[in-house]
Protein backbone atom coordinates (compact mmCIF):
# COMPACT_ATOMS: atom_id res chain seq x y z
CA UNK A 1 0.00 0.00 0.00
CA UNK A 2 1.47 3.75 -1.17
CA UNK A 3 0.36 6.64 1.29
CA UNK A 4 1.03 10.35 -0.20
CA UNK A 5 -0.20 12.54 2.52
CA UNK A 6 -2.02 16.12 1.12
CA UNK A 7 -4.13 18.74 1.80
CA UNK A 8 -5.73 18.97 -1.48
CA UNK A 9 -8.97 17.40 -1.95
CA UNK A 10 -9.98 15.87 -5.05
CA UNK A 11 -11.36 17.69 -7.88
CA UNK A 12 -13.05 14.70 -8.99
CA UNK A 13 -15.77 12.50 -7.37
CA UNK A 14 -14.45 9.21 -6.21
CA UNK A 15 -16.53 6.18 -6.50
CA UNK A 16 -14.88 4.90 -3.55
CA UNK A 17 -13.00 6.47 -0.27
CA UNK A 18 -10.54 5.46 2.79
CA UNK A 19 -12.48 6.79 6.34
CA UNK A 20 -10.82 6.24 9.67
CA UNK A 21 -13.09 7.04 11.79
CA UNK A 22 -12.61 7.65 15.91
CA UNK A 23 -14.66 7.38 18.69
CA UNK A 24 -12.14 8.29 21.56
CA UNK A 25 -9.82 5.66 21.55
CA UNK A 26 -11.80 3.28 19.00
CA UNK A 27 -11.64 2.82 15.73
CA UNK A 28 -14.12 1.53 13.39
CA UNK A 29 -12.33 -1.27 11.77
CA UNK A 30 -13.73 -4.02 8.40
CA UNK A 31 -13.77 -7.32 9.11
CA UNK A 32 -12.34 -9.57 6.64
CA UNK A 33 -12.25 -13.25 7.88
CA UNK A 34 -9.81 -12.76 11.15
CA UNK A 35 -8.09 -9.82 9.15
CA UNK A 36 -9.24 -6.15 10.14
CA UNK A 37 -8.99 -3.24 7.80
CA UNK A 38 -10.90 0.01 7.56
CA UNK A 39 -13.56 0.98 6.11
CA UNK A 40 -13.83 1.67 2.14
CA UNK A 41 -17.26 3.55 1.46
CA UNK A 42 -18.85 4.99 -0.98
CA UNK A 43 -20.00 9.01 -1.20
CA UNK A 44 -23.60 7.22 0.26
CA UNK A 45 -22.49 4.75 2.30
CA UNK A 46 -20.17 7.76 4.34
CA UNK A 47 -23.41 10.13 4.18
CA UNK A 48 -25.30 6.88 5.75
CA UNK A 49 -22.83 6.51 8.24
CA UNK A 50 -23.14 9.29 10.55
CA UNK A 51 -19.59 10.30 10.47
CA UNK A 52 -18.68 14.37 11.10
CA UNK A 53 -16.13 16.51 10.38
CA UNK A 54 -14.65 14.13 7.86
CA UNK A 55 -11.03 15.32 7.23
CA UNK A 56 -9.33 14.71 4.21
CA UNK A 57 -5.44 14.03 4.50
CA UNK A 58 -4.17 12.34 1.42
CA UNK A 59 -4.32 9.11 -0.98
CA UNK A 60 -3.96 5.43 -0.04
CA UNK A 61 -3.72 3.36 -3.12
CA UNK A 62 -4.79 6.22 -5.54
CA UNK A 63 -8.47 6.80 -2.94
CA UNK A 64 -8.96 9.93 -0.82
CA UNK A 65 -8.50 9.18 2.58
CA UNK A 66 -10.06 10.72 5.02
CA UNK A 67 -9.94 10.95 9.21
CA UNK A 68 -13.71 11.77 10.87
CA UNK A 69 -14.92 11.27 14.32
CA UNK A 70 -18.32 10.14 15.10
CA UNK A 71 -21.27 10.88 18.40
CA UNK A 72 -21.25 6.99 18.86
CA UNK A 73 -20.89 4.11 17.77
CA UNK A 74 -23.32 3.37 15.24
CA UNK A 75 -23.42 -0.19 14.54
CA UNK A 76 -22.79 -1.11 10.74
CA UNK A 77 -22.46 -4.54 9.48
CA UNK A 78 -19.29 -6.55 8.68
CA UNK A 79 -17.71 -3.82 11.07
CA UNK A 80 -16.78 -3.57 14.18
CA UNK A 81 -15.30 -0.87 17.32
CA UNK A 82 -11.84 -1.50 18.25
CA UNK A 83 -9.50 -0.24 20.23
CA UNK A 84 -6.68 1.82 18.38
CA UNK A 85 -3.49 0.41 20.45
CA UNK A 86 -4.68 -2.92 19.74
CA UNK A 87 -4.98 -2.32 15.81
CA UNK A 88 -2.43 -0.12 15.62
CA UNK A 89 -0.08 -3.14 16.96
CA UNK A 90 -1.47 -5.36 15.14
CA UNK A 91 -2.31 -4.60 11.57
CA UNK A 92 -0.65 -4.46 8.29
CA UNK A 93 2.04 -1.93 9.67
CA UNK A 94 1.81 0.33 6.61
CA UNK A 95 -1.95 0.79 7.05
CA UNK A 96 -1.32 1.21 10.56
CA UNK A 97 1.02 3.85 9.90
CA UNK A 98 -1.83 5.93 8.43
CA UNK A 99 -4.53 5.28 11.11
CA UNK A 100 -2.24 6.87 13.51
CA UNK A 101 -1.44 9.46 11.09
CA UNK A 102 -5.39 9.94 10.81
CA UNK A 103 -5.72 9.80 14.55
CA UNK A 104 -3.52 12.31 15.30
CA UNK A 105 -4.81 14.61 12.76
CA UNK A 106 -8.47 13.99 14.27
CA UNK A 107 -7.78 14.45 17.75
CA UNK A 108 -5.62 18.03 16.96
CA UNK A 109 -8.66 19.08 14.72
CA UNK A 110 -10.86 18.02 17.38
CA UNK A 111 -9.09 19.99 20.14
CA UNK A 112 -7.71 23.19 18.51
CA UNK A 113 -10.49 25.12 16.76
CA UNK A 114 -10.51 27.67 19.06
CA UNK A 115 -7.69 29.54 19.37
CA UNK A 116 -5.36 29.19 22.15
CA UNK A 117 -4.30 33.20 22.29
CA UNK A 118 -7.80 35.09 22.18
CA UNK A 119 -10.68 32.64 22.06
CA UNK A 120 -11.81 32.98 18.11
CA UNK A 121 -13.09 30.03 16.17
CA UNK A 122 -10.07 28.96 14.00
CA UNK A 123 -9.98 28.48 10.23
CA UNK A 124 -8.08 25.38 8.07
CA UNK A 125 -5.23 26.81 6.20
CA UNK A 126 -5.50 25.22 2.49
CA UNK A 127 -1.86 24.26 1.61
CA UNK A 128 -0.75 23.09 4.42
CA UNK A 129 -2.28 20.57 7.85
CA UNK A 130 -2.58 23.92 10.03
CA UNK A 131 -5.34 26.03 11.73
CA UNK A 132 -5.24 29.73 11.72
CA UNK A 133 -7.04 32.68 13.85
CA UNK A 134 -9.04 34.89 11.69
CA UNK A 135 -8.74 37.59 14.38
CA UNK A 136 -4.62 37.36 15.67
CA UNK A 137 -3.66 35.66 13.39
CA UNK A 138 -1.48 32.82 15.17
CA UNK A 139 -1.42 29.65 13.15
CA UNK A 140 -1.64 26.34 15.30
CA UNK A 141 -0.52 22.65 13.64
CA UNK A 142 -0.89 19.27 14.74
CA UNK A 143 0.75 18.54 17.97
CA UNK A 144 3.67 16.30 18.33
CA UNK A 145 4.85 15.22 21.86
CA UNK A 146 8.85 13.80 22.07
CA UNK A 147 9.30 11.06 24.27
CA UNK A 148 12.84 8.78 24.96
CA UNK A 149 12.71 5.58 25.24
CA UNK A 150 15.91 3.75 26.67
CA UNK A 151 17.35 -0.31 26.84
CA UNK A 152 19.94 0.21 29.63
CA UNK A 153 22.62 -2.67 29.85
CA UNK A 154 24.43 -3.66 32.87
CA UNK A 155 26.96 -6.34 31.20
CA UNK A 156 24.35 -9.25 29.90
CA UNK A 157 20.98 -7.87 31.92
CA UNK A 158 18.65 -5.48 30.44
CA UNK A 159 17.16 -3.01 33.19
CA UNK A 160 13.10 -3.29 32.74
CA UNK A 161 10.24 -1.41 35.10
CA UNK A 162 6.78 -2.32 35.60
CA UNK A 163 4.84 1.14 35.76
CA UNK A 164 1.88 1.66 37.75
CA UNK A 165 -0.26 2.35 34.83
CA UNK A 166 0.16 -0.97 32.72
CA UNK A 167 -2.98 -2.45 31.94
CA UNK A 168 -1.21 -5.85 32.75
CA UNK A 169 0.30 -5.63 35.78
CA UNK A 170 2.64 -8.83 34.88
CA UNK A 171 3.85 -6.49 32.28
CA UNK A 172 7.73 -5.46 32.43
CA UNK A 173 8.88 -2.96 29.93
CA UNK A 174 11.86 -0.64 29.49
CA UNK A 175 11.99 3.31 30.75
CA UNK A 176 10.22 6.04 28.49
CA UNK A 177 9.36 9.46 29.11
CA UNK A 178 8.60 12.90 27.60
CA UNK A 179 10.87 15.38 26.53
CA UNK A 180 10.81 18.49 28.47
CA UNK A 181 11.36 22.24 27.11
CA UNK A 182 15.44 23.50 27.57
CA UNK A 183 16.82 19.39 27.31
CA UNK A 184 18.31 17.65 24.80
CA UNK A 185 16.81 14.38 24.15
CA UNK A 186 20.13 12.74 25.41
CA UNK A 187 19.40 14.89 28.40
CA UNK A 188 16.04 13.85 28.74
CA UNK A 189 17.00 10.05 28.87
CA UNK A 190 19.61 10.39 31.55
CA UNK A 191 17.18 12.68 34.07
CA UNK A 192 14.31 10.05 33.20
CA UNK A 193 16.27 6.93 34.38
CA UNK A 194 17.51 8.85 37.49
CA UNK A 195 14.57 9.90 38.50
CA UNK A 196 12.66 6.48 38.13
CA UNK A 197 15.40 4.58 39.28
CA UNK A 198 18.27 6.47 40.61
CA UNK A 199 20.63 4.91 38.05
CA UNK A 200 23.59 6.70 35.75
CA UNK A 201 24.13 6.06 32.10
CA UNK A 202 27.13 6.23 29.73
CA UNK A 203 27.64 5.51 26.57
CA UNK A 204 24.04 7.03 25.21
CA UNK A 205 23.15 6.21 21.91
CA UNK A 206 20.23 6.43 19.42
CA UNK A 207 18.40 3.46 18.29
CA UNK A 208 15.66 4.16 15.40
CA UNK A 209 12.27 6.00 16.28
CA UNK A 210 8.63 5.82 15.56
CA UNK A 211 5.56 7.56 15.51
CA UNK A 212 3.21 6.54 18.85
CA UNK A 213 -0.26 8.25 17.83
CA UNK A 214 -1.62 7.77 22.05
CA UNK A 215 -2.34 10.42 21.34
CA UNK A 216 0.21 12.22 20.15
CA UNK A 217 3.63 10.76 20.85
CA UNK A 218 7.01 10.49 18.66
CA UNK A 219 9.08 8.56 20.72
CA UNK A 220 12.88 8.66 20.08
CA UNK A 221 14.65 5.36 20.71
CA UNK A 222 18.15 4.52 22.40
CA UNK A 223 20.09 2.38 24.40
CA UNK A 224 22.95 3.00 27.24
CA UNK A 225 24.88 0.93 29.25
CA UNK A 226 25.04 1.42 32.91
CA UNK A 227 27.35 3.40 34.72
CA UNK A 228 26.83 3.38 38.32
CA UNK A 229 23.76 3.99 41.16
CA UNK A 230 21.91 1.07 42.57
CA UNK A 231 17.88 0.69 41.80
CA UNK A 232 16.12 3.21 43.63
CA UNK A 233 12.21 3.11 42.23
CA UNK A 234 10.25 6.70 42.45
CA UNK A 235 7.02 4.58 43.70
CA UNK A 236 5.59 7.37 41.65
CA UNK A 237 5.35 5.64 38.23
CA UNK A 238 7.64 2.82 39.16
CA UNK A 239 5.92 -0.34 41.04
CA UNK A 240 8.30 -2.63 40.53
CA UNK A 241 12.10 -2.50 38.70
CA UNK A 242 14.90 -4.86 38.10
CA UNK A 243 18.30 -6.02 35.79
CA UNK A 244 16.97 -9.33 33.84
CA UNK A 245 19.19 -11.71 31.71
CA UNK A 246 17.65 -12.40 28.18
CA UNK A 247 17.06 -16.15 29.27
CA UNK A 248 15.56 -14.94 32.37
CA UNK A 249 12.91 -11.83 31.36
CA UNK A 250 9.73 -11.15 32.48
CA UNK A 251 6.58 -10.93 30.60
CA UNK A 252 7.70 -8.00 28.21
CA UNK A 253 6.14 -6.60 24.57
CA UNK A 254 5.98 -8.64 22.27
CA UNK A 255 3.67 -6.98 19.61
CA UNK A 256 5.12 -4.33 16.97
CA UNK A 257 6.40 -1.58 19.01
CA UNK A 258 9.85 0.21 19.84
CA UNK A 259 9.71 -1.06 23.35
CA UNK A 260 9.63 -4.54 21.40
CA UNK A 261 12.29 -3.88 19.45
CA UNK A 262 14.71 -2.18 21.67
CA UNK A 263 13.92 -5.66 23.65
CA UNK A 264 14.54 -7.80 20.76
CA UNK A 265 17.98 -6.32 19.97
CA UNK A 266 19.16 -6.88 23.93
CA UNK A 267 18.43 -10.32 23.48
CA UNK A 268 19.84 -11.04 20.12
CA UNK A 269 23.00 -9.38 21.35
CA UNK A 270 23.00 -11.55 23.78
CA UNK A 271 22.83 -14.47 21.96
CA UNK A 272 25.37 -13.98 19.38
Amino acid sequence: MRFLKSTQKPDQLFDQAWYFCFVEAEVLVRLEGELKTFPLLTPQQAAASGFSDAYFIGFLDNKPCYCATATQKIPLDGYEWSALRDVYLESDAELSCVAGYARQLASWESNFRFCGRCGTPTIFLSDEHARQCPQCHSVNYPRISPAVIVAVVKEDQILLARAHNFSDKEMYSVLAGFVEPGESLEEAVRREVMEEVGITLTNIRYFKSEPWPFPDSLMIGFTADYLSGSIRIDNVEIAEAGWFKANALPKVPQRRSLSADLIRWFVSGSQS
